[in-house]
């Protein structure tokens, strides 16, 4: 009968490095407080030992779990997948482990139960991670925000008191605008995502405030609203086409609407970026790839993520004591542009492209 294997115990490692087992505690934990010669010989007999602290040991004498809840939404869609990614690659380098929650629609107001399952779960802090959508923030209020545990929002707009974490979508929208009008395009049209999404209001505030304040007349014919996915930018794009037919350009919300916009036009006959400039919003891998390659805003969700569990392991190592424990000053991220062929006119009379900036 096969024996089974005894774990190495941090007692062991403390006998075999001659160390108390406070010492090794402190070297497992990266406290500065140790020698450099008693690092690297604690150190040498943990990997000798084969020794792996125990993570509900660890839990026990600090009276923490290690987990982040996580409460996400909309995970079919390219930028809170990446988000999630992002929370799951920084809370793993920081030794804390996750508990999932994922709402069917985004659009639940009634979050109690949410609440009470992490909560019973004793996670030390919540990310959430919900884009907002209509009125689905409407519960923000104090007598959450008194819970004894701390929160961190994502994607949402900035409110007192709370520490959000988000990309600058108005800023991308100018920055998509701009960019046309730099390149000669004077009639930009626009395709949104669904407009009961801040991101989505937020990019087309950037639009519409850029082209007013070059001068340029604004009205409704000049816009359409997909729903973020490829298939939802057919329909936009023709009433474009129809509506607004001097249209020599359009931002688009999303790179994958986009795709959809280069299709239809490529079936019509209208040369990108000759005919059309064309600027999506995500930077998605693939759209250095589309024919032609897709000029597009580009937001770090995974930096947004990072700074979040930072902010969150931050507000934990000091003790949650409300938001008096830490800065609560939201965190908006600005966003940068990468110009790719889609949006560069060509100069007829060099037969070379533009320069982008």
């Amino acid at each position: 009968m096969r024996q089974r294997s005894t774990r190495a115990t941090i007692k062991q490692v403390a006998s075999v490095a001659g160390v108390s087992t406070q010492t090794v505690s402190r070297v497992i934990n990266e406290r500065p407080d140790v020698s450099p010669e008693t690092r690297k010989r604690v150190q040498e007999v943990i990997a000798r030992l084969g020794y792996r602290p125990s993570a509900l040991a660890r839990s026990l004498i600090r009276q923490r779990s290690y987990t982040l809840g996580v409460v996400i939404a909309g995970l079919k869609h390219i930028g809170p997948s990446r988000t999630l990614s992002g929370i799951t690659i920084a809370a793993e380098e920081a030794g804390y482990g996750l508990l999932l929650k994922e709402l069917p629609y985004g659009e639940e107001k009634n979050i109690e139960p949410i609440f009470q399952a992490l909560l019973a779960r004793h996670v030390d802090g919540i990310i959430w991670a919900v884009p907002q959508i209509g009125e689905n923030r409407s519960w923000v209020q104090q007598d959450l925000m008194d819970l004894d545990i701390p929160i961190v929002y994502l994607t949402m707009e900035p409110r007192e008191n709370i520490l959000v974490v988000s990309i600058n979508n108005y800023m991308g929208g100018q920055m998509a605008t701009s960019h046309l009008l730099e390149q000669g395009y004077r009639n930009i049209g626009h395709i949104s995502g669904p407009l009961s999404w801040w991101e989505s209001r937020q990019r087309m505030g950037g639009w519409k405030d850029t082209l007013s304040g070059a001068g340029i007349v604004v009205n409704d014919q000049q816009c359409t609203e997909g729903n973020w996915s490829s298939a939802s930018g057919v329909e936009p794009i023709q009433k474009l086409f129809e509506q607004y037919p001097q249209m020599d350009s359009v931002f688009v919300g999303n790179d994958q609407m986009a795709l959809a916009v280069l299709q239809v036009a490529s079936q019509k006959g209208i040369r990108i970026p000759e005919d059309l400039g064309v600027v999506g919003f995500d930077n998605i891998p693939e759209s250095a790839y589309f024919l032609p390659p897709l000029t597009t805003v580009q937001q770090d969700q995974y930096l947004v993520a990072k700074i979040a569990v930072e902010k969150m392991i931050k507000i934990i190592e000091l003790g949650w004591q409300g938001l008096d424990s830490v800065d609560p000053q939201s965190v908006i991220l600005p966003p940068t542009l990468v110009v790719r062929q889609s949006s560069l006119r060509i100069n007829e009379k060099e037969g070379g492209a533009l320069i982008g900036t």
